[in-house]
C-alpha cells in the first residue's frame, strides 16, 4: 500500500494553520492562553435581558452569550453602584475594606494603588496583552488633575496597556476622552479647567438658563451644560475635546474592534466597559424610538447591537473559539436617575429589576445580583448555574486559567464554575450599597438594621434600610417579601456570626438581637 505524506494533505495543513492562527503558546510553552473579554455595562437590571425573562425588550445579542454559555441565576456585582463594583473587579478585593471605594467626582485621585494586585497585572505577567475601552470611574493622578498635560496615575500604571476612557461618568465632567492619559483632541491654545464646587465666571448652567437645554434635569444634574445636557460639575474649555453624547456607543465599539484587530496575534485581556444604559441615555439616532420605551430602552438595544458588532469583529478574526467572554453589569437598575427622559412614563410592561426587590443604591437583592455570563465558543457548553458567583472572583478564576499563582484577598478560585463544570460555587459573600452591607450565605440572606429612609424618593427605589434585622430565605423568597428574623432566630445568629467574622466586630449591633 503506497504511503502518503502528510504534508499532502489538505485537510492537515489547515488544521494546522488554525490552530496557529487562533491559540497563542504561554509563556512557559504549556498550553494555549486564550484571549479575555469582559464586556461590562452600567446600571443594566437583572431584568432588562431577554434571557433573564425580559419579554418588552429585545436583547439577541446578549441573550447569544447567555444561551451559548453559563448563564448564572445568582451572579453579582459586589456593590449596588458603580465606583465599588469596578474597584473590586478589578482587583479582586471586596471595596468595603477601601474607605475612599465609593461613587467618585470626576476629579477624584486614582482609587487603585500602583503596588496593589490587579487583573491586567497578573495577566500582564503571564504575557497578555491588556487594554480597557469605556467607562473608568476609579479616579485619575493624585488630586489636582491637570486636563491639559498627561494625566497620571491613571488606568496604564495599574496595569493595562492601552487605555481609551472616559474620566468617570456620562453625566459628569470633564466631557473628553482620554487616551493613555492623554486628552483626545485637546486644543493646547483651550485648556480645560474643571471645579466640583464653583462655576467659572461668566459659564451657563442647567439651573440658571433651561433655554439651552435640550434634556431637562431632575435632581443633581444643573451644574454645566455640555451639547445641551446638564452635568454634575463645572467645565470650561476643551471646547475641540467634548464628545458628541450620541456618538460614545460607537466611538467606545470602534476603539474596542481596533484593539482587538492590532492585538489579535497574542493573548490579550480587553476590559470593555459599556456606558448604557447609565444616565444621560443618549441614543444615535439610529435607535431612537425603536424600543418604545424611551432612551432607556433605546441604549440597551443600541449596546446590544453593539455587542453583536464586537463578536462579529471576533469572528472575523478567527478568535471565537480562543476568546473567554464574560458579560455582565456594574449594578442594578434605576429609572429616573437625575434626567427627564420618560423612562417611568413609558416604561409599560417591562420590568427592569426581573422578579427581584429594590434596584440600584440597593441592599436589595435587584441592586447587586445581575445578569452573569460566561461564555467560549466550543470549550464551555450551554447551561444555566444556580451557583453563587461574584466578580470578585475573575481574577483568580483567570490567574489559574492563566497559570499564576496570584491570587487576590477576596476573591475564591472558582475557574470550573465559570467554565460550567461544576455548580459548587461561593458559600459566602458580602454585598454593599452605598457603604452599608449585607451578607448572602448560602440561599439565605441577612441585612443588619439600618438608619435613614426605606425609600430613595427621588429614584422611587427601596434601599433595605430598617431598624430590625431582615432574613430572607432566597429559595422561597426570591422576591424578599418575608422578614423570617423573628420566627427563624437560629439561622439569623448563624449568619450574624459568619457576617461579624467576615466583616469584623462592630458593623453589628449584636445586642440589638432579639433571640428567643
Amino acid at each position: 500500500m503506497e504511503k502518503t505524506s502528510i504534508w499532502k494533505l489538505p485537510g492537515f495543513l489547515i488544521c494546522i494553520w488554525t490552530f496557529c492562527a487562533c491559540t497563542h503558546p504561554t509563556t512557559d510553552g504549556s498550553e494555549a492562553l486564550p484571549n479575555i473579554v469582559i464586556i461590562y455595562m452600567d446600571d443594566l437590571g437583572y431584568g432588562d435581558v431577554g434571557a433573564y425573562g425580559a419579554t418588552e425588550i429585545n436583547t439577541p445579542n446578549m441573550d447569544r452569550l447567555a444561551n451559548g454559555g453559563v448563564r448564572f441565576t445568582n451572579g453579582y456585582a459586589t456593590s449596588a453602584t458603580c465606583t465599588p463594583s469596578r474597584y473590586a473587579i478589578l482587583t479582586g478585593r471586596y471595596p468595603w475594606r477601601n474607605s475612599e471605594a465609593k461613587i467618585l467626582s470626576g476629579t477624584a485621585p486614582l482609587l487603585i494603588s500602583t503596588d496593589q494586585l490587579t487583573l491586567p497585572k497578573m495577566l500582564k505577567e503571564r504575557g497578555y496583552h491588556t487594554g480597557v475601552v469605556g467607562k473608568w470611574h476609579l479616579g485619575l493622578g493624585m488630586g489636582n488633575v491637570d486636563w491639559n498635560q498627561r494625566i497620571s496615575p491613571g488606568p496604564n500604571e495599574v496595569g493595562f496597556d492601552y487605555a481609551y476612557i472616559m474620566a468617570a461618568t456620562q453625566d459628569r465632567v470633564p466631557t473628553v476622552y482620554i487616551e493613555n492619559g492623554q486628552v483626545e483632541g485637546l486644543d493646547p491654545n483651550d485648556p480645560i479647567q474643571v471645579d466640583y464646587d464653583n462655576n467659572f465666571e461668566g459659564e451657563p448652567t442647567g439651573r440658571d438658563n433651561p433655554e439651552l437645554l435640550r434634556v431637562k434635569w431632575h435632581h443633581g444634574h444643573n451644574n454645566s451644560i455640555v451639547n445641551g445636557i446638564p452635568r454634575i460639575g463645572f467645565m470650561k474649555g476643551g471646547e475641540a475635546a467634548k464628545w458628541v453624547d450620541e456618538e460614545m456607543a460607537d466611538n467606545f465599539l470602534e476603539k474596542a474592534q481596533r484593539y482587538v484587530r492590532n492585538h489579535k496575534d497574542q493573548p490579550f485581556f480587553l476590559y470593555y466597559a459599556l456606558q448604557q444604559p447609565h444616565v444621560p441615555r443618549t441614543p444615535h439616532p439610529r435607535f431612537e424610538g425603536l424600543s418604545g420605551m424611551g432612551p432607556r430602552g433605546d441604549v440597551i438595544l443600541e449596546a446590544d447591537w453593539c455587542i453583536g458588532e464586537f463578536l462579529q469583529t471576533l469572528e472575523e478574526e478567527g478568535l471565537m473559539e480562543n476568546t473567554l467572554i464574560v458579560f455582565s453589569s456594574d449594578n442594578g437598575p434605576v429609572l429616573n436617575d437625575g434626567y427627564y427622559d420618560d423612562a417611568v412614563e413609558k416604561l409599560g410592561n417591562h420590568v427592569p429589576r426581573g422578579p427581584l426587590r429594590g434596584g440600584k443604591y440597593s441592599l436589595f437583592e435587584a441592586g447587586t445580583r445581575v445578569p452573569f455570563i460566561t461564555y467560549w465558543q466550543g470549550k464551555i457548553k450551554p447551561s444555566t448555574s444556580d451557583a453563587l458567583v461574584s466578580q470578585l472572583d475573575l481574577l483568580n478564576a483567570f490567574a489559574a486559567l492563566s497559570g499564576s499563582d496570584r491570587r487576590s484577598q477576596d476573591g475564591e478560585n472558582l475557574l470550573d464554575v465559570f467554565l460550567g463544570k461544576t455548580e459548587h460555587g461561593r458559600e459566602n459573600l458580602v454585598l454593599e450599597a452605598t457603604t452599608r452591607t449585607a451578607l448572602r450565605h448560602k440561599n439565605w440572606i441577612m441585612i443588619p438594621p439600618y438608619k435613614g429612609p426605606p425609600v430613595n424618593e427621588q429614584v422611587n427605589i427601596e434601599l433595605g434600610n430598617d431598624k430590625d434585622f431582615q432574613l430572607y430565605d432566597l429559595s422561597q423568597d426570591i422576591g424578599q417579601q418575608k422578614n423570617l428574623a423573628k420566627e427563624n432566630p437560629g439561622k439569623l445568629r448563624e449568619l450574624v456570626d459568619l457576617f461579624v467574622g467576615i466583616r469584623g466586630e462592630g458593623y453589628v449591633d449584636t445586642e440589638a438581637l432579639e433571640l428567643k
